[in-house]
């Protein structure tokens, strides 16, 4: 499996669970082949794609324009932002 880019640090900043950062990036890249980085190509595509007529948080349209440079069609979230999305299959389990 690939992932494009890693966040869980944030959300454990966000609930004060700083200690469960380190055990969770291991957990992330035992499931992992690929972490990719945000180039500004990225950062461009999730301005169009906010701009468009899809219905993307800049987050999730970041996410998105990563999956298709790097030719992403899955990706492991809970976040139905990624529903119906022509191409893009989410993995919720």
């Amino acid at each position: 499996m690939r992932k494009c880019s890693r966040r869980s640090s944030t959300k454990f900043v966000a609930i004060d669970r700083r200690d469960a950062i380190k055990p969770s990036f291991a957990v992330l890249l035992d499931l992992v082949d690929d972490v990719y980085s945000i180039q500004l190509s990225d950062t461009e595509r999730a301005r169009d794609l906010v701009l468009g007529k899809r219905k993307l948080s800049a987050h999730d349209a970041i996410h998105l324009a990563m999956m298709e440079r790097n030719e992403i069609k899955r990706i492991l979230s809970f976040d139905s932002g990624f529903d119906g999305i022509s191409g893009v299959v989410r993995i919720a389990e």
